[in-house]
């Protein structure tokens, strides 16, 4: 693995990024829909640092506008919200993978 790539999980669910595990986007997304929630979450992130850099305060409309649109191209891309996968697995989005079932994965990837 490269420097500049992340471990994904081998069931295709997380990414790690220092040490914690991050829901992926739904693979059954369209890619055209794919696309325009990408697009989406780009915009509402540039929308997210331009109202900070304006000095907009904590709880500000267009602060609170902007981190509304982060998180609905969020659930859009599966990436929060119920898990997109169906088979009832329990979700471990956020935490430590070394406290869950990933954890010897994980381990293995440290050596």
């Amino acid at each position: 693995m490269s420097r500049n790539e992340v471990p994904v999980t081998p069931d295709g669910r997380y990414i790690v990024v220092r040490g914690r595990l991050w829901r992926r986007s739904d693979p059954g997304l369209a890619p055209e829909r794919r696309e325009a929630l990408v697009h989406d979450l780009m915009r509402a992130r540039r929308a997210v640092r331009d109202a900070k850099g304006a000095g907009e305060p904590e709880g500000g409309a267009a602060l609170a506008a902007a981190r509304a649109a982060v998180d609905a191209a969020k659930h859009g891309l599966g990436e929060r919200g119920p898990p997109w996968w169906t088979d009832g697995a329990p979700d471990y989005n956020r935490r430590l993978a070394r406290n869950t079932p990933y954890a010897e994965w994980f381990a293995g990837l440290e050596g």
